[in-house]
């Protein structure tokens, strides 16, 4: 037995590390990334921006600056409070640690497959509540395992990834009021979806918010952020590393977001092309679409394993949820420009004849 054998804990040995599949001339449609890239117009004062940083030296330890950007833009009221970290894993990552050995984490399936990973790297129990046929929250059964399991967190993605769907927000209120956990709503997909809890936080003192800026354009900047009451924020935030975001996300962030009205154009387009892209795979009569308030489109198909081949071998890479026990022979497909959309569909429309 080799030596990391013996000293790896049993339980990470066992467990497959998150893949990422390699990319290389094709159209990437399998991560929910936006395809806007720096406007023109901005990259030699965004390179002019970014001389300035003084690299050599520590980040700013608040990114006080930045947390200003992440208000004005996601209009986040003043009487909340922040919390940043290395992209939502991270945050996620922060929560799990706050809990006492033994403690439970419990949310919906099939979801954000991180909540159940970051369990199981810090010693957490995990727990699991079908979503019905519809993928909708099933309100009973996850009532009936509150009771019984007492969790200390529960996350609930709004929308949800990978089903694309917002739950019904009264089952989600429910949640809240039936437990004394800490309720994460977790809305990586705000700009993208119709409604957020945004202005239910002060209302619900177990209740905070988790939000990214990956999905608007930013994936490479890893910056996400906890939006709760003061009191909340400023305890979790004695579990912060120190400098956790780095000098060139603040910098970076600091003007990039700035740029709110085209963030927001940018958010519109790809809401225009989900409605379109959503009517061009219905009427592809082998496959049935799922609603989303996302930026992508989860589909069942005759053959996952085939179509996810085919789109790969001409260029097209998409998610693949073919061994999914709860999504068998479904793809999820992240919604981009209408030019990159357009491949997809002639592509799909060749393979399905």
């Amino acid at each position: 037995m080799s030596f990391i054998n013996q000293w790896l804990r049993s339980d990470i040995q066992e467990i497959q590390a998150y893949h990422v599949p390699k990319l290389q001339n094709m159209i990437k449609l399998d991560a929910m990334e936006s395809p806007f890239l720096v406007p023109e117009d901005l990259i030699e004062p965004y390179l002019d921006y970014l001389v300035e940083a003084q690299l050599s030296r520590y980040p700013d330890a608040g990114a006080e600056e930045l947390h200003q950007t992440l208000r004005d833009l996601m209009d986040i009221p003043e009487d909340l409070d922040i919390l940043l970290g290395n992209g939502s894993d991270e945050l996620i990552q922060l929560l799990a640690l706050a809990c006492d050995t033994g403690d439970t984490i419990l949310s919906v399936e099939p979801s954000f497959v991180m909540y159940q990973m970051i369990a199981k790297f810090t010693r957490l129990n995990y727990k699991g509540v079908m979503l019905d046929k519809n993928f909708e929250i099933n309100l009973d059964e996850t009532l009936a395992a509150i009771e019984k399991i007492q969790p200390k967190l529960i996350f609930i993605a709004y929308p949800n990834n990978p089903t694309g769907n917002a739950f019904d927000r009264g089952a989600i209120k429910k949640i809240i009021e039936a437990s004394d956990a800490l309720v994460v709503v977790d809305e990586a997909y705000y700009a993208y979806a119709r409604n957020s809890f945004l202005s239910e936080i002060s209302s619900y003192p177990n209740m905070v918010l988790l939000r990214t800026v990956s999905k608007i354009g930013f994936a490479g900047l890893r910056l996400g952020l906890l939006i709760g009451n003061p009191e909340t924020i400023h305890h979790l935030n004695k579990l912060r590393l120190p400098y956790n975001i780095n000098t060139l996300t603040q910098v970076s962030a600091n003007f990039l977001l700035k740029e709110k009205d085209r963030i927001a154009e940018n958010a519109q387009v790809i809401i225009d092309q989900r409605e379109r892209l959503f009517g061009e795979l219905k009427a592809i009569q082998a496959l049935t679409v799922y609603p989303s308030d996302a930026n992508f489109l989860l589909v069942k198909t005759p053959d996952a394993n085939a179509l996810f081949g085919f789109l790969k071998d001409n260029g097209v890479l998409i998610k693949n949820f073919a061994t999914h026990p709860h999504l068998a022979n479904c793809v999820r497909v992240t919604v981009s420009t209408a030019t990159e959309n357009n491949v997809l569909l002639e592509q799909l429309k060749s393979f399905y004849g």
